[in-house]
């Protein structure tokens, strides 16, 4: 049987490879924005996330071996699972719809979905809901900078 974790480790790896599925048009178009002069970070962000990710699979993995195979906890990896979509959702889509308004709404939407998960969570294991504290923070650090670009780029709504 394969160990829980590296059930979960590969789900989240696979998910996040599919949000490096952009164009190289896209990505240009995305490079020529505007940016805030104090956005000085930006290298550091793949890392940030890289970070987030580890610590959203590690409460997924603790949320699993609570209670292992439960209806309960099938609903929560559904719920995990559907806020790492939201979250690599962010890249493509609004790549794909030259849209910083876009990439606004779904940063904010994962955001308020990471507070939910969070509380929710937090039923099950005080650790596993501290480990999605990470996305809470920086979600809307990220969400805010979107915002921001826009402000520097009416062209880019």
């Amino acid at each position: 049987m394969i160990p829980s974790w590296l059930v979960i480790g590969g789900v989240t790896l696979l998910v996040g490879l599919l949000g490096g599925l952009i164009r190289p048009e896209d990505t240009r178009w995305f490079n020529r924005l505007r940016r805030p002069d104090w956005l000085t970070f930006e290298r550091a962000i793949p890392i940030i996330w890289t970070v987030v990710f580890i610590c959203g699979a590690w409460s997924a993995y603790i949320v699993w071996e609570n209670d292992p195979g439960s209806t309960r906890t099938w609903v929560f990896m559904g719920l995990y699972l559907l806020l790492e979509l939201i979250t690599i959702a962010y890249t493509p889509v609004m790549f794909l719809m030259r849209s910083l308004r876009v990439g606004t709404v779904i940063g904010g939407t994962g955001a308020v979905f990471a507070i939910i998960l969070a509380l929710l969570v937090l039923s099950v294991n005080l650790w596993a809901s501290v480990l999605l504290l990470p996305y809470i923070i920086w979600s809307p650090i990220g969400t805010y900078t979107t915002w921001q670009m826009l402000k520097l780029n009416p062209g880019a709504a």
